[in-house]
């Protein structure tokens, strides 16, 4: 028997579906309400609205669950690596040896870019962000493969896209670096895998070749990993609304990237930095801004504690933490700013006004201490996160795109303006 919810407006009872997920999660289907009584739901910045069903990724924040289409992300993050997440989140299964081999051969063919697009990146100025280049170089990708751009896309031609997309956001993404620094570019090289290839053309200078180490490029693949995907987020929800226009997906990632640069969003890592070299520039008195966060009155804020989705320890946080620990003693670094950040570390562990808050750090808490002791400059903070979550941008658009019946997204309001007025001659209007 359907189960079904009662609503009764204006004396008039009304049934509405329930949708129950495969981990239990309800819904209650308003599809119909509009049409069959005039009312729409309101709820502001969607806190309540499931936008749509989906099969990718699996949240429970009250008890710290993530996963990737079945997957812990404990487990991928062990086991696997970030191209075989890609695959997975993009295609719904882990790849076979044969599918793999064949994916990875897809997107290390599409390494370059086309060379007039350097004269672009000569064309912004050195202190540009990267993420204004990097969101309107996916963009001007569109011109260079009008071929790609069909609205319905076979399914050789949708292979085409994605894979170009995951190998040229890479190389996009370090050239942008390499202009805000004034260095050359620096192209990539067949024998590296993926990870590796974006290392090498963000470090490698005509005085040195950089090779990542074990340490740095195990970190940097769990970091990837965490940020593939995390449901329908603000970037993510982004690209679905763009894409449902039917517009390509190099303009969806394009408005994704746009949307995760709000500090709110993919900038809070970049914000955590911000506020340590905050602390340190004020002498490095960490308990004393401890004490200024406890206080209601004041507008300190910590930044990377805490988290709107996880009510529990970000199981992000905790994986990436371990990384973090190795990465600071792999490289010894001896950075003032590191070490408040230890200390709000321990002090959010062990301090009982943010156990029973449960304001832990979170994952943008350690990703920037990481990306620091890398000396990835904090303007690219954004860009990595940008990179990571790239497929699960890709795998989102597909699904939405693949779905019978696909729609337009147009969210409805409540108009609160002024009701029909008389128009005033300019002349007439008395100032104010």
């Amino acid at each position: 028997m359907e189960k079904t919810a009662q609503l009764e407006i204006e004396g008039r009872p009304y049934s509405l579906p329930i949708v129950e997920g495969t981990e239990d999660e309800k819904a209650i289907d308003v599809q119909r309400l509009r049409a069959d009584t005039g009312y729409i739901t309101l709820d502001p910045s969607y806190g309540n609205t499931g936008a749509c069903v989906s099969t990718i990724t699996y949240i429970d924040g009250d008890k710290g669950i993530l996963r990737y289409r079945g997957y812990d992300i404990a487990e991928l993050c062990e086991r696997s690596t970030f191209m075989e997440v890609c695959f997975l989140l993009i295609y719904g299964e882990l790849p076979t040896d044969e599918e793999f081999s064949r994916f990875k051969e897809r997107v290390l063919a599409h390494s370059l870019i086309h060379e007039d697009m350097k004269s672009f990146f000569q064309s912004y100025p050195g202190h540009a962000h990267p993420m204004a280049i990097l969101s309107a170089m996916v963009c001007s990708l569109s011109v260079y493969h009008p071929q790609l751009l069909k609205a319905e896309q076979t399914g050789e031609e949708r292979e085409e896209t994605i894979s170009r997309l995951l190998s040229k956001v890479r190389v996009l993404a370090a050239f942008a670096y390499k202009r805000s620094v004034g260095e050359a570019f620096v192209y990539s090289r067949p024998e590296l895998d993926y990870l590796a290839n974006f290392l090498h053309m963000m470090f490698t200078t005509p005085m040195r070749t950089y090779e990542p180490d074990s340490v740095v490029r195990k970190a940097l693949d769990v970091l990837f990993i965490i940020h593939a995907d995390h449901e329908q987020n603000c970037s993510t929800s982004t690209v679905r609304m763009v894409g449902s226009s039917k517009a390509n997906l190099f303009a969806a990632i394009s408005a994704g990237i746009c949307a995760l640069w709000g500090p709110w969003h993919g900038g809070a890592n970049q914000s955590v930095i911000e506020m340590l070299e905050e602390i340190h520039m004020a002498g490095g008195n960490y308990k004393k801004f401890i004490e200024k966060a406890k206080d209601k009155n004041d507008p300190f804020r910590l930044m990377g504690f805490g988290h709107r989705v996880y009510k529990n320890y970000d199981p992000r946080a905790e994986i990436i933490k371990k990384y973090c620990d190795q990465v600071l003693d792999h490289l010894g670094i001896n950075d003032p700013t590191l070490e408040i950040a230890k200390g709000l570390e321990e002090a959010a562990l062990t301090d009982q006004y943010f156990i029973e808050r449960k304001l832990y750090p979170n994952v943008d808490f350690y990703s920037g201490i990481i990306y620091r002791a890398l000396q990835i400059p904090t303007n690219m903070f954004t860009v990595m996160f940008a990179l990571g979550r790239l497929p699960g941008w890709i795998a989102h658009w597909k699904e939405m795109i693949e779905e019978p019946g696909m729609r337009i997204a147009r969210p409805r309001q409540v108009y609160m303006g002024a009701t029909r007025r008389d128009y005033v001659p300019l002349a007439q209007r008395g100032s104010n």
